[in-house]
């Protein structure tokens, strides 16, 4: 992820770049990802952050290549292995992220996705909006329904007893009995 390894030599290749005021740590000359410190990518996440076009054209070595397969250790924590989880709601981009410092990787392109999924934080928040209304709302109607109907059966549970068991045998001021 980091590292280009040559026959005869191991170098890192991490260089520190700025994009407004996010620091980034790009891998220039070797795979292209991004590594975003906590934070730092939801500075140029979007088409109207224009801090973020420097970050779409990282010079690549076309023989580094990267495994999606493979799951990557945090450059930060090497002892961690990084989860990965779609970035929004869209569920179009997958970014490793680090359980433990909360960092994220981004594979070469993964940032224009991401700048192309949204144009402002307000869409983002609309569709996120619509669809946990859609995942939720019918699972929630279902809950009121079934409450409803338990709660329509204790009511007549109650009725029944009200009769049976008047006021003047349990405590209480009920006039019309205990419930």
């Amino acid at each position: 992820m980091w590292r280009a390894v040559k026959r005869t030599e191991r170098r890192t290749l991490r260089t520190e770049m700025t994009a407004g005021d996010a620091k980034i740590q790009a891998c220039k000359g070797g795979c292209g990802g991004l590594w975003f410190d906590e934070w730092q990518l939801r500075k140029v996440d979007q088409p109207d952050q224009s801090a973020g076009e420097a970050l779409l054209h990282i010079e690549q070595n076309a023989a580094v290549k990267l495994d999606p397969n493979q799951r990557r250790k945090c450059p930060r924590d090497p002892d961690i292995v990084m989860m990965r989880h779609f970035w929004s709601v869209k569920r179009d981009v997958v970014v490793d992220e680090c359980p433990k410092c909360e960092g994220l990787f981004l594979d070469p392109g993964e940032l224009a996705e991401i700048r192309s999924d949204y144009k402002s934080d307000d869409e983002r928040r609309k569709a996120a909006d619509a669809y946990y209304r859609e995942m939720f709302d019918t699972q929630l109607a279902g809950m009121l329904r079934t409450d409803k109907a338990k709660l329509e059966s204790a009511r007549k549970i109650a009725s029944v007893f009200k009769f049976i068991c008047p006021s003047y045998y349990l405590p209480g001021k009920q006039a019309w009995g205990a419930f």
